[in-house]
């Protein structure tokens, strides 16, 4: 008889993805199978190989029972796997979680609760809207703003106190109802302020004030849509003076990241820490060629050469890969270094190498150049690059009198992408292209689309100008640092 596995009741956090626990996050990293919520961040699913079955609630729309999602996870715990149940906010709070864990009980499955951070005061903070505050708010109340299903139970309004906080969660749909009773039935002046925030601490927040009386009406103007918290008091006042997410360059801006999925978080992080809606659409994946016989000789003989000359991370990382692999080490690496940027060069830092040749420009032509300041005629100089890389710096190296060995060590292919995720692409404000790949690929998989686009150098800029695009932004400094710089600016103007 197998041995059951163990479940994670699991709290993701309102929505920002860097919310989440560190114990969360290690539960996710360990788990077999994941079944998580319509309001649990996908993003944080991006690096789990565990079996993800989506089972959210939205509204109405169910995709599975409360008592079918028992059976679920149970199913999967007696199968001996280690499940996380991934809930939005809390699992304790409006989440059910208690419901489950009664379940686990009766069932004799072992289980663990992960407390999450809740979106009844977090989505407020990002709002600017303090749940407590000395002047204005001593206390606060939580309430569900849901019926049942079955109708037997309805919701139960506070009565009123000016000093205390309240606040909805799941009410957007009885909104009106709340207003109206909480002033009919609990004496609370229709004048009190009120806010109902959407999709809070995410990229798409969106938020409306008003009374009691307006702010059915606000909210309709506004477009708003659950998810959404409701806060009634004194408190929702200091939101003009406090806000400062909705405030950030980039807020709501959606931005797509075109970088391979492993170089991709770092220009990604950048961007959502502006406020950035991103959308990560690889249009290149690196794969290693399977033919290294060259590389491999050149390794060899590594004492032959004066310089190897580096132009990308990728080459950094397969080059060591390979010469680990064959028993040799960095004392291998006798010769001179240079790299094509700051990335590269750190790249090669993580190695114990320090480049002693990096460009002021990040390009193969600047790097050529500062080669002049350089005896390189007759020495011999490898340079492990992709199979598309442009030959540029082999040219102009042999111009001035270098002996090169190019030699190709992998390849920038075009990956496959769901048609889901090209629809999202459609709807960008800006594309961020770091290389000519990336523009090439893109076009190729998705066609010329109208957004803003934001190019790393001039060099991907040419090739977005023969692609049939026009490139809006480009970074003076050619760098992720550089086009996060150039992106911020465009939109101060």
């Amino acid at each position: 008889m197998k041995q059951n596995g163990f479940v994670y009741l699991v709290g993701a956090g309102p929505g920002d993805p860097g919310l989440i626990s560190v114990k969360a996050k290690e539960c996710i990293e360990k788990a077999d199978c994941i079944i998580y919520d319509y309001l649990a961040n996908p993003v944080l699913l991006k690096h789990t190989y565990a079996e993800c079955i989506y089972v959210g609630k939205q509204g109405s729309q169910h995709t599975l029972s409360q008592d079918e999602i028992n059976k679920l996870i149970i199913q999967k715990a007696r199968e001996g796997k280690v499940v996380v149940r991934l809930k939005g906010g809390d699992p304790f709070i409006f989440g059910r979680g208690g419901e489950e864990a009664e379940e686990l009980v009766a069932a004799g499955i072992a289980y663990a609760i992960v407390p999450g951070i809740s979106s009844f005061y977090s989505a407020l903070a990002y709002a600017g809207i303090p749940i407590t505050h000395r002047d204005f708010a001593a206390s606060f109340e939580v309430i569900t703003g849901h019926r049942r299903a079955d109708g037997t139970e309805d919701i139960t309004l506070p009565d009123y106190s000016p000093q205390k906080t309240y606040t909805f969660l799941m009410g957007m749909k009885n909104l009106d109802d709340i207003c109206k009773r909480l002033i009919q039935e609990k004496n609370f002046p229709s004048d009190t302020p009120i806010a109902v925030v959407t999709w809070g601490t995410m990229p798409k927040q969106k938020v409306a004030t008003g009374t009691l009386e307006t702010i059915a009406y606000e909210v309709k103007k506004t477009g708003l849509t659950p998810p959404a918290i409701i806060c009634i008091g004194k408190v929702v006042t200091l939101r003009n003076t406090l806000r400062w997410y909705d405030t950030l360059p980039l807020f709501g801006k959606r931005v797509v990241v075109t970088r391979t999925r492993e170089q991709a978080s770092v220009l990604s992080k950048r961007l959502y820490e502006l406020g950035a809606d991103i959308v990560e659409f690889p249009t290149i994946a690196i794969t290693k060629l399977q033919e290294l016989s060259p590389l491999h000789d050149a390794l060899r003989k590594l004492h032959d050469y004066d310089w190897v000359v580096f132009t990308s991370q990728n080459a950094v990382s397969i080059f060591f890969d390979e010469m680990f692999a064959l028993g040799l080490d960095a004392r291998a690496l006798r010769c001179k270094v240079a790299a094509i940027g700051p990335a590269t060069r750190d790249a090669l830092r993580a190695y114990a190498i320090v480049a002693d040749l990096v460009p002021p420009e990040y390009v193969a032509e600047s790097l050529v150049d500062a080669f002049k300041g350089v005896e390189i005629a007759g020495k011999k100089i490898l340079v492990p690059c992709s199979a598309k890389a442009r030959n540029t710096l082999t040219q102009g190296l042999q111009e001035a009198g270098a002996i090169v060995n190019r030699v190709h060590i992998y390849d920038a292919l075009q990956p496959e992408v769901i048609d889901t995720l090209k629809e999202e692409v459609k709807t960008a404000d800006i594309i961020t292209f770091t290389s000519s790949s990336t523009v090439r690929n893109f076009v190729a998989m998705v066609g010329n689309i109208k957004a803003t686009v934001a190019c790393i150098g001039p060099i991907t800029a040419q090739e977005c100008i023969k692609q049939g695009l026009s490139p809006h932004i480009v970074a003076k400094e050619y760098t992720i640092d550089g086009l996060v710089q150039a992106i911020v600016e465009y939109y101060k103007k």
